[in-house]
């Protein structure tokens, strides 16, 4: 029986690079944002292309009736669900500094980047549970995008980088909850990575990167993260629950 992949906000950027990932190891596919059915049509004969069967639900998943709908489409489609991936995330619509940022950015990001994909986890978590006391043999993952900007403080989005930290947290607290199920929970750390959130600051970055930002000075790109999540769907790190997998080109990593 093929697993089954739900991947938020995959329509285009790093989630599109996932669910294409998964769907060459041998995955169905669902995947999620909040653009019309008619805007993802060719996404979708992308991902079909692969032999995987693919499906778009949309839905916002910082609204508690979208995140049953959606767990409830996929119940009725499939009859299962193996894979989460938390990939769906904003930034702030105006990068403030801290002194000056409004309650509504905080709260929009906070909605939409650690609540939404806090209680669909709940929801999914608690369906996957239901199916491992069935099937001692089910296999189970749960995986969260977050950022490097988890533990790099950028003053001109601190929302943003709270919200990140805060998923984190979630990534070992699930991680914790579900080890006696054996449904391992990890989290993927990208670095900076081109797609349409990063477009504003491109020129910036480009930059920064021959200045040595990171070790290896490109961009990441969201096929190296759907790599990484691959790994961890083929259960190439059994004995890692709550790891973090940093896809930041060595941008973190310490230097003198």
């Amino acid at each position: 029986m093929r697993s089954v992949a739900l991947v938020t906000g995959s329509s285009r950027g790093i989630g599109l690079g996932i669910a294409l990932a998964l769907a060459n190891e041998g995955c169905d596919v669902v995947i999620n944002g909040i653009r019309p059915q008619s805007d993802v049509e060719a996404v979708l004969a992308e991902l079909g292309e692969t032999g995987s069967k693919a499906i778009y639900c949309q839905a916002d998943i910082s609204i508690r009736e979208d995140r049953i709908r959606l767990i409830e489409t996929i119940r009725q489609t499939y009859g299962a669900l193996n894979i989460l991936v938390n990939n769906a995330g904003v930034a702030p619509l105006v990068r403030a500094d801290i002194l000056e940022s409004s309650e509504e950015s905080f709260e929009r990001v906070m909605k939409i980047n650690l609540e939404g994909p806090y209680f669909l986890t709940q929801l999914a978590a608690r369906w996957m549970v239901e199916q491992k006391l069935v099937n001692p043999n089910f296999d189970g993952c749960i995986i969260n995008i977050t950022s490097v900007s988890a533990v790099y403080a950028s003053t001109n989005r601190g929302e943003y980088c709270i919200s990140k930290a805060g998923m984190s947290m979630a990534t070992k607290l699930w991680a914790v909850r579900l080890g006696e199920y054996g449904i391992p929970v990890y989290e993927i750390r990208p670095g900076v990575i081109k797609t349409d959130m990063t477009a504003k600051v491109r020129e910036a970055y480009e930059k920064r990167f021959q200045e040595g930002l990171a070790l290896q000075k490109r961009w990441g790109m969201p096929e190296d993260i759907g790599k990484a999540a691959a790994m961890l769907v083929r259960g190439d790190l059994p004995y890692s629950t709550g790891a973090v997998i940093t896809v930041d080109g060595g941008l973190s990593v310490e230097r003198l």
